[in-house]
């Protein structure tokens, strides 16, 4: 991966990704465990939410304040 692309990556996720290439999925789970799927699964939800409602919510307040005023 170039490293550009590296800081869009977490650093807990660089190692179970090269660990899911090598092993597979039941590789990251003997050596990660269910911790792990939580922690990554927490991780994406935090993430998306600030994406996909929070940032669009923000956008559309300023602009529909606008019109209201």
């Amino acid at each position: 991966m170039s490293k550009r692309l590296n800081f869009l990556k977490p650093k807990f996720i660089t190692k179970y990704t090269e660990l899911y290439v090598k092993e597979g999925f039941r590789g990251v789970i003997k050596k990660g465990g269910w911790k792990f799927l939580f922690y990554f699964f927490m991780f994406y939800l935090i993430r998306d939410s600030i994406l996909y409602l929070l940032i669009p919510y923000f956008i559309g307040k300023g602009i529909f304040d606008n019109f209201i005023n």
